[in-house]
């Protein structure tokens, strides 16, 4: 009687091992870029920066220069790094930009050195493939203790010039442009 016991212990044991081992056997699906997480790759590359700040309408626009270093990480992530000079103030930056299959979205993230802001964005591309906008929520530049509505924009003019554009939306509902930067495409040494 104990000997057979044993024989279905040893049996079943080894039948979940032969499973364990088939199921490990088969490494699981990863999922692929798609071609939506593709269109992410025409904004990547090394950048020259020339931005243009409006800190108050009718204001004279601030003035700064600057690099952006973005690649694509795994294919399904646009990373940009980037470096300026404001007013003799050093500011960096990182962008991520990459697409959600699940919610037919683009989403990411803006953090930089001038605050502790992470900036949440989800957004769409348009039907030339060419413009992303990017909606999200932060600190009013008006008033930091309340939020206010922003939309950003990441075009690409053409393959070595891009644009960004970053616009918060006013009381009214209108929506007011403040800042413009222009990207060109670094030539090779």
């Amino acid at each position: 009687m104990m000997l057979h016991r044993r024989s279905e212990t040893t049996l079943i044991i080894l039948g979940l091992v032969l499973v364990s081992g088939t199921c490990f056997a088969q490494a699981p699906q990863m999922p692929s870029p798609t071609k939506k997480h593709e269109l992410l790759e025409q904004f990547a590359g090394e950048w020259t920066a020339v931005a243009e700040t409006e800190a108050a309408p009718g204001t004279e626009p601030i003035k700064s220069e600057g690099t952006e270093s973005a690649k694509v990480v795994g294919g399904f992530w646009l990373v940009g790094q980037g470096e300026a000079d404001m007013n003799g103030m050093q500011f960096n930056s990182i962008l991520t930009i990459g697409y959600d299959p699940k919610t037919d979205k683009y989403v990411g993230t803006f953090v930089c050195s001038m605050d502790s802001t992470m900036w949440k964005y989800e957004g769409s591309i348009d039907e030339s493939g060419k413009k992303l906008t990017l909606l999200t929520e932060g600190p009013s530049m008006m008033d930091p203790s309340q939020t206010a509505k922003y939309r950003e924009t990441l075009e690409l003019v053409d393959e070595d010039h891009k644009l960004f554009t970053s616009s918060v939306q006013m009381p009214d509902g209108e929506w007011m442009k403040f800042m413009t930067v222009k990207y060109e495409r670094k030539k090779p040494e």
